[in-house]
């Protein structure tokens, strides 16, 4: 009876989880269900398993609207008219078109109108009139007042309660981006539009006895099913599945012999073992998909990594789906799949930023839009946000808004308002708040993608779903995730600058090679890593020097331990010291020596949660996959979580062990599990830090001009610069004759791109290149002048970065002259003459010149001081007692240096109090590490960028030297020249 229901997908509109929805529909006595959210079906799979498991018909619709004008209401005969429902929303959503008035011809499909809006005569035979209750006393004063056929019953459901409604209010207030006070009752729900029992909703319509009928025959036409237990992914490759088998054992045999030779027996044992799991599992078109995206970018010459749990494949490894080897690390092909687990597989692909486009691209091409489309997400109002959003529902002034999104419950009792604002907080919690889209998962679907779901348009520009990754795993979609990363491109990049610059070709698969080079070891053991990948934080290079690690496999651990769990935990240190003294310390428990003993009896990797649920406390696989999944924030269901944590307590009881080893055993998996890696993943990492790493022992200058042209990276960019110098570059200002739209290096000599220069229109630094590389270098100022169009405010800025200092003027003179040059007012003439007329020449008296003038030019439009350092514009002459590289040699002592401030992490201690991380370089350019305690920082802040006066203790631990800071001061600069 209750055709037209909202979930809170009905974004900014529905109040109710589609969950809490059906619960209150079973409470009513409803047999049957129908969903129609708003211009979306987002919460269809759930739905329909969550009305099976209640025993309620679920039947699928969607309410079509313009803005506030509510359209009609699609509801499906079937599977294939929620298919029709769909493709009619996406084709105007992927279209940009305005929802169309009149729906098409659906063949599977009921179409209801509101009362009023269609004529009896206009209406088709798959057509009706839905009449609300409180509409039937106008039934007698319209044309349906002696044919009732095309009319249905009508209540629709938005909200629980009446103060659901109230949230309602708040709720479009916020869509409309209006004041609550000035909603206009069409962009609200009726107040009614709430569960009325079935009894009850008979009873209005009890003078009507065919508009029951005919609700009731619609009911009993209508059924929606899912299967969520087979995988809808492209079943075939080829066409046949046979096929498929035989392709893919065919191409993974050849690639055996690639990766290992001839006469690798084990290694051919593991890939027949693992071809036979796929084919039984039905995967084989899953990994030729995925091969044939590597086979294009590979012919593309685009540079990937293959990560996640694929790399625990040998099939992938030798399909050259990733580049790591699971029999090195001992990787287990159970962790990618296994009939245990209670999801499916996937694959991450990584492309450096400027290819994924194309990939994606040609995967839509191959494999086609019907079939194919990217992962959605729903992003939720959490936290500040809220506040936010109500805040200007109610007309708060932004400090008002500011204080009660930064400190809610200080600000709860300030008025009646905030009182009010608060309270509907907390009931809008996680509520969906609009759709997005995934980082980078593909679904490429046997059926087409709207038999599952409508299709939106983000601003990407390719078909997304308009449900989440969740859902697509609940359903049996295997996603590919092809991800974007720039630490990719500039190890592509690389690549091309060295073999411009040094003219020699670089193999960047050589990986085993670049493990054993002596020069790579060095940087790793000394973290020479700033611009590698993944190992340049301050923290991983404290790590690496900590484990004075120099090999692979200790990286390939380094690399999941860095992570927040284990160190809030305890047992990153804890790590370190067995390392460094694996006869000192006694393993937890004996389960632990037998299943962790590569990792010291310490939870390194995602496999060890598994493995010690499993042998610890007699879980059994696809109990530990969730417990792992959940605690990767990849699990939905809080209660199957909750029985799965009560089972491993009552299993580690009833093998009798020790409460308070378990206890133990379980902070460790509790605070590690849910930021750790899989062991393939930190393996794919440590892979890509390690061509990183090779490049830029082996050329520091070109390596760094790549970091800096990908703008990615831990730091910000001026660091970089600072990093190339130190490698012993000459860093040069943007030139008009030398420079490129990006950074461009010739033998040892930098020069920063024009894209570095703020304010620089992109379409001027691209012109300047064009007409250099067309007709030569620029003689002077007028000939510049004349050969690129461009106003006075660029060219000013143009010769404030000394981009003109090829002329041989000095700045003031130039700005004189370009001053003369160009009127500003006058447009400038496009085409290009073979005639000029010569420019008036003034003499000028010779100006006074100070440096600092040049470093304040450089720091206002390229961001930091090039001719001269930050050190150079300090007004005092101290520069510390001791330089970074010889902290080691003074521990216990207390030294004062100055350092400029690289970035800070702050972190919350015990006691709730906020200590701080702060990282520096000093007058050579070296970096070093200082600690702040929560009483340090209390009296001596971080007043933002800049050069500071540290005073502080210096401490050391496993060899790692940082300051304990005690004293901390701002140092003050020269004042800027220009403005006196």
């Amino acid at each position: 009876m209750y055709l037209n229901s909202h979930t809170y997908y009905s974004l900014r509109y529905g109040t109710m989880p589609v969950d809490e929805l059906v619960a209150r529909a079973g409470q009513q006595g409803a047999e049957a269900l129908c969903l129609t959210d708003i211009n979306n079906s987002t919460g269809m799979i759930d739905f329909v398993k969550a009305c099976r498991e209640k025993d309620i018909k679920p039947m699928a619709g969607i309410e079509f609207r313009h803005k506030d004008e509510l359209l009609f209401t699609g509801i499906a005969r079937n599977n294939e008219g929620f298919q029709e429902l769909n493709e009619f929303l996406s084709f105007h959503n992927l279209n940009k078109e305005k929802l169309s008035a009149d729906p098409w011809p659906f063949k599977n499909a009921y179409v209801v109108y509101p009362f009023r809006k269609r004529s009896l005569s206009d209406l088709k035979e798959n057509e009706f009139t839905g009449i609300r209750p409180g509409q039937l006393s106008r039934l007698v004063s319209s044309e349906f007042k002696n044919d009732h056929s095309r009319l249905l019953m009508w209540q629709p459901v938005t909200f629980q309660d009446e103060k659901a409604w109230y949230l309602h209010r708040n709720l479009r207030a916020i869509g409309h981006n209006t004041l609550i006070t000035k909603l206009k009752p069409e962009q609200l729900a009726q107040p009614d539009e709430m569960f009325v029992p079935r009894e009850q909703l008979i009873a209005h319509y009890k003078d009507h006895p065919q508009i029951i009928r005919n609700t009731e025959q619609l009911i009993a036409d209508c059924d929606i099913r899912f299967d969520y237990k087979s995988i809808k992914n492209k079943a075939t490759f080829t066409g046949s599945r046979y096929d498929d088998k035989i392709l893919l054992e065919k191409l993974a045999l050849d690639g055996l012999e690639y990766r290992y030779g001839k006469h690798n027996k084990k290694a051919r044992q593991r890939l027949l073992h693992e071809l036979e799991v796929i084919d039984k599992l039905g995967f084989s078109a899953y990994f030729l998909i995925t091969w044939d995206i590597i086979r294009y970018s590979m012919s593309r010459g685009f540079y990937h990594v293959g990560r996640g749990s694929g790399a625990n494949s040998i099939v992938a490894f030798c399909l050259k789906i990733t580049d790591v080897d699971p029999m090195e690390l001992d990787l287990y092909f159970e962790r990618f799949i296994n009939p245990h687990r209670s999801s499916p597989p996937d694959f991450d692909i990584d492309y450096s930023w400027r290819d994924r486009d194309a990939v994606q691209d040609y995967i839509f091409k191959r494999y086609g839009r019907e079939h194919t489309a990217l992962l959605g997400t729903i992003t939720t109002f959490r936290g500040k946000s809220i506040y936010r959003e109500l805040g200007k529902v109610y007309g708060l002034p932004k400090v008002e808004i500011d204080d009660l999104a930064n400190e809610p419950q200080k600000h709860i009792h300030d008025n009646h308002i905030t009182k009010t604002i608060h309270g509907f907080a907390q009931m809008m919690v996680d509520f969906p708040n609009m759709r997005s889209i995934h980082a980078g998962g593909i679904l490429i679907s046997e059926k087409p993608i709207n038999y599952y779901t409508a299709l939106d348009l983000p601003p990407k520009g390719l078909p997304t779903t308009q449900w989440d990754m969740y859902v697509a795993e609940d359903i049996g979609f295997e996603k590919l995730d092809i991800l974007s990363q720039r630490g990719i491109g500039h190890i592509n990049e690389s690549v091309e600058i060295i073999k411009r610059n040094k003219g020699v070709d670089i193999d960047v698969h050589q990986v085993g090679l670049f493990k054993k080079d002596p020069q790579v070891k060095r940087q790793l053991k000394t973290a020479e890593t700033n611009g590698c990948f993944y190992i340049e934080s301050p923290a991983m290079r404290g790590l690496l020097r900590k484990l004075k690690c120099d090999n692979y496999l200790t990286l390939v651990a380094a690399s999941s331990i860095i992570r927040p769990g284990v160190a809030k935990s305890g047992m990153m240190r804890e790590y370190i010291h067995r390392f460094h003294n694996p006869d000192e310390f006694r393993y937890l428990h004996p389960v632990m020596e037998e299943q962790l003993k590569e990792t010291y009896g310490v939870m390194v990797y995602q496999e060890d949660v598994i493995k010690v649920c499993h042998h610890y406390a007699g879980l059994d696989l696809a109990d530990a996959d969730v417990l792992r999944r959940a605690m990767s924030g990849k699990h939905r269901n809080k209660k199957e979580f909750q029985k799965i944590v009560e089972k491993f307590f009552r299993l580690s009881r009833e093998k009798g062990r020790p409460e308070e080893i378990t206890k133990e055993v379980w902070r460790q998996i509790e605070s590690f599990a849910g930021y750790s890696f899989s062991k393939a993943h930190s393996a794919s990492y440590a892979v890509e830090s390690f061509q990183s790493l090779y490049l830029k022992a082996h050329f520091p200058l070109e390596f760094m001009t790549a970091v800096i042209n990908n703008f990615g990276g831990f730091y910000s960019s001026w660091v970089y610069f600072n990093e190339a110098r130190r490698q012993g570059a000459r860093i040069n200002l943007p030139c008009a004759n030398r420079s490129e739209h990006q950074t461009v290096i010739y033998g040892n000599d930098i020069y920063i791109g024009f894209v570095h220069i703020a304010k620089l229109d992109n379409k001027n630094g691209h012109a300047i290149v064009e007409e250099r590389q067309a007709r030569g270098d620029f003689l002077d100022l007028e000939d510049f002048v004349k050969r690129v169009p461009t106003g006075i405010e660029q060219l000013v800025i143009l010769i404030r970065t000394g981009a003109l200092r090829f002329t041989g003027k000095a700045k003031s003179k130039l700005l004189w002259e370009a001053h003369m040059m160009i009127n500003k007012e006058v447009k400038r003439p496009k085409n290009h003459s073979l005639f000029f007329s010569p420019t008036r020449r003034f003499k000028l008296p010779q100006l006074a010149y100070d440096a600092v003038e040049d470093a304040y030019d450089e720091i206002e439009y390229i961001g930091f001081p090039v001719s001269i350092t930050h050190f150079d514009l300090l007004e005092t002459k101290f520069r510390g007692e001791v330089s970074a590289n010889s902290l080691i040699h003074k521990l216990g002592q207390s030294v004062r240096m100055v350092g400029q401030l690289v970035t800070i992490k702050k972190v919350i201690t015990v006691k709730k109090e906020w200590m701080a991380f702060g990282t520096f370089i000093d007058q050579q350019g070296e970096f070093f590490d200082c600690t702040h305690f929560s009483q340090s920082l209390k009296r001596y802040p971080f007043l933002g960028s800049g050069l500071y006066l540290i005073k502080g203790k210096v401490t050391e631990e496993f060899g790692y030297a940082t300051i304990e800071v005690e004293k901390m001061a701002k140092l003050p600069i020269r004042k800027d020249p220009r403005g006196e």
